[in-house]
């Protein structure tokens, strides 16, 4: 719910009051705002977080990966950037809303252009997360992620550094990153592939095995019909 000055009443938000786009250069004055409300957010779950500098988000602003959402008054709204790993690992990372703007539906929409988005540059690419958060949660599995072991994870150890300004990093460290207090989730698009490929050839099967059942059951009706109107004449003589 947002005070709308206008009218004088609370204006509930929803998709339509924002504009979700990939984030260039022009958007790089909302860096420092964005990295202050991701550390509060994280302090005020008590949850750790792989720190950003307003530098390091600047430049994935500048190189088209990152999306931004923009309240139609102008104000940042939401963010999200895309980080890349052994040439076949992509994360959507730094997912955060607005304090303002939450409970609209807007996470869910950064987080589908964010995927969007990933799928456009890394279509080969397996995409993953780590999070705490059981409403992100849900969102990647409506986008076909799946929750996996860390060991299906990059091994890239770029990645598994920036943990280390995570106040969870010891738990990770002491079980030898087997596992932590976050939920591995990863979209694979092969095996998504597959998936699909296996879905069609079942259908097709299920819709054949249909056709048979129809074809069949036209079959019998007709024989009965041609039975009524041709009946087979009695030759019984006494």
């Amino acid at each position: 719910m947002l005070f709308c000055p206008q009218s004088g009443f609370f204006k509930k938000m929803n998709e339509n009051d924002f504009s979700i786009v990939v984030a260039s250069e022009a958007h790089t004055s909302y860096a420092e705002q964005i990295c202050d409300e991701m550390a509060e957010s994280a302090k005020a779950r008590g949850t750790g977080i792989a720190k950003r500098s307003p530098e390091y988000v600047g430049d994935k602003m500048r190189e088209g990966k990152a999306v931004i959402a923009l309240h139609n008054d102008g104000t940042w709204a939401g963010f999200c950037y895309i980080e890349t790993w052994d040439g076949a690992f992509v994360a959507n990372s730094g997912l955060i809303v607005n304090p303002i703007y939450r409970k609209s539906g807007l996470a869910k929409a950064i987080k589908r252009r964010i995927f969007d988005l990933s799928r456009e540059k890394y279509p080969d690419a397996k995409i993953f997360g780590l999070t705490t958060g059981l409403a992100v949660m849900k969102i990647n599995s409506e986008l076909g992620y799946e929750p996996v072991t860390y060991s299906e994870l990059t091994k890239d150890e770029n990645f598994w550094s920036g943990c280390k300004s995570c106040v969870n990093f010891d738990i990770l460290t002491m079980k030898e990153r087997k596992n932590c207090l976050c939920t591995a989730m990863l979209y694979d698009p092969v095996e998504k592939k597959k998936d699909e490929e296996e879905k069609i050839k079942k259908d097709m099967t299920h819709k054949a095995t249909l056709l048979e059942r129809i074809e069949e059951t036209i079959k019998n009706a007709l024989k009965s019909i041609s039975a009524y109107i041709n009946p087979v004449p009695n030759t019984y003589t006494k």
